[in-house]
């Protein structure tokens, strides 16, 4: 994971870090406007885009904004540090979907029941392949979570409307694309990998770890 490609190793070519666009449901997509920012010719810069190892492909558009298109987006965990996101101030009840704070603080909640539930049926914690979070469930959740940098950098976050798509994000994946061992099933490396996914969840989000 070291040597993955991670927003922040973009962020060292373009000199700013990438915006996240598209569902990334098929194509994980960023866009930059890095060429224009820093008068530099958007060939150019592409050119050393595309020389980095995990880039499928670089756009440059009629505006001058480079469409970069990475193999492997679940690399951006690698980078994804703690963030302390302000508690909106959503009431606690009533319990339904109808309120963001119970969205969010069920998620948090979930994410730490994953915690606890792959230390008791043995997923290992480490040998993170960030590749196989390609199931489309798991990549909305990276899609909402690559949008943490640039969030944590505006001065109108949006973090009430923020918190909610990604808790909604996270339980539609815990629901259909589980971090534990299902049934019969054995650990393997894929619930690895949405173990690591859940832990990023889960510092971002804010709740008890019971629910």
């Amino acid at each position: 994971m070291a040597d993955g490609l991670t927003p922040s190793r973009l962020a060292e070519v373009l000199g700013e870090e990438p915006a996240p666009e598209g569902e990334w449901a098929r194509e994980a997509g960023y866009v930059s406007a890095a060429a224009l920012r820093r008068r530099v010719p958007a060939d150019e810069l592409a050119g050393r885009v595309r020389a980095l190892d995990g880039v499928s492909r670089v756009e440059v558009r009629e505006n001058g904004f480079l469409r970069i298109v990475v193999s492997v987006p679940g690399e951006l965990l690698a980078t994804l540090e703690p963030i302390d996101v302000p508690e909106p101030g959503w009431p606690d009840f009533p319990r339904t979907w109808d309120n963001p704070g119970f969205v969010v603080r069920y998620a948090h909640a979930r994410a730490c029941a994953v915690r606890r539930w792959a230390r008791d049926l043995g997923v290992p914690s480490s040998g993170f392949r960030a590749e196989l979070l390609d199931h489309p469930l798991d990549r909305r959740v990276l899609r909402v979570l690559a949008e943490l940098p640039g969030r944590r950098r505006s001065r109108e976050p949006g973090w009430e409307s923020y918190l909610p798509r990604l808790a909604l994000a996270y339980h539609d994946a815990h629901e259909r694309a589980p971090a534990v061992p299902v049934g019969d099933e054995e650990p393997g490396p894929v619930h690895t990998a949405r173990l690591r996914l859940a832990e990023a969840v889960r510092m971002v989000l804010r709740g008890p770890d019971r629910l």
